[in-house]
């Protein structure tokens, strides 16, 4: 087991489907991750939030899902790497979407990592432990 203490993240959910956002904080829940956690319902407002002084500038991390209204998620992915202030932000695609094209295009704005969402919601908490413990011990910019 590692000794080094879990760090707390600054988590950006972009997801559009109210269900999935709330099966997202039961999965923080189930497995007490305090870590806090933004939405932003689309493309626009991902943007919008990952730009203001809402959202600290440090230890952060997206979490992107591709089917949006307004704008996709490869769209919002093109524009945080071609933003000077966002290019290193760490973005991880968390969708149903298991389209080749997705997934390459995804990978081509050097997304760290390119998650199917679990149908079972205890492989979803596990999922998202996994996920936060990872990025918890890793030194983000």
């Amino acid at each position: 087991m590692l000794d080094a203490p879990i760090k707390s993240l600054n988590i950006l959910l972009v997801e559009d489907d109210e269900v999935d956002v709330e099966n997202v904080r039961r999965a923080f829940k189930r497995a007490d991750i305090v870590s806090p956690l933004w939405v932003a319902s689309d493309g626009v407002e991902a943007l919008r939030v990952l730009r203001s002084q809402e959202f600290p500038a440090r230890r952060r991390l997206v979490l992107l899902d591709l089917n949006l209204p307004k704008m996709s998620g490869i769209e919002v992915l093109h524009e945080i790497r071609r933003d000077v202030a966002l290019r290193h932000l760490t973005v991880v695609v968390l969708t149903t979407s298991n389209e080749e094209r997705d997934r390459t295009a995804a990978f081509g704005f050097n997304v760290a990592g390119y998650l199917l969402k679990p149908a079972n919601f205890a492989h979803f908490v596990d999922l998202i432990t996994v996920l936060h413990r990872y990025w918890s011990f890793t030194e983000l910019h």
